[in-house]
């Protein structure tokens, strides 16, 4: 047996499912050494926090990862940022916007508006692409421009 890409069974369920029943801490492992070798991950919450933060670091923390939850038997779906409400920063500008702007993306995506979503990414990757980011990306680059979380929306707009 071997797992099918979703892309490969034209968009249509497979005629088998691949399972595979990992110990967390060998997982935790698997999915930042190997992370193309999993699709959906299934876990109990606590292991999927950590398994979540672990994968948002992947791509710049928990600051830039979109989440949402669907109910894929009714359509109904919520989508929020996944770091919280940080309130510890409310008033000050300066957090990274990129997790409730990509819940956006992801909620328009789901609602079929994929014109308005290909934008949002589209500039949200200019953007990042040309250094114009919050304080927690950085300080992952050379010769970043450092901006507000306003000051990031700002220029996402300015690219569109």
């Amino acid at each position: 047996d071997r797992a099918v890409a979703w892309e490969d069974c034209g968009g249509e369920p497979g005629d088998k499912l691949l399972v595979k029943d990992v110990i967390a801490d060998a997982f935790l492992q698997q999915i930042l050494t190997r992370p193309g070798e999993y699709d959906v991950v299934a876990t109990m919450n606590l292991n999927g926090d950590y398994i979540s933060d672990a994968l948002a670091a992947q791509v710049g923390g928990i600051g830039i990862a979109p989440g949402g939850n669907i109910n894929y038997q009714t359509g109904i779906a919520v989508f929020e940022a996944t770091h919280g409400t940080a309130p510890k920063y409310a008033g000050q500008d300066k957090v990274n916007p990129g997790s409730v702007i990509l819940s956006g993306e992801l909620m328009l995506r789901h609602m079929g508006w994929t014109e308005a979503a290909d934008l949002i990414i589209s500039s949200l990757e200019k953007t990042i692409a040309d250094k114009v980011v919050t304080y927690d990306f950085a300080r992952l680059m050379d010769d970043p421009t450092e901006v507000k979380t306003s000051g990031f929306a700002d220029a996402m707009i300015d690219r569109m």
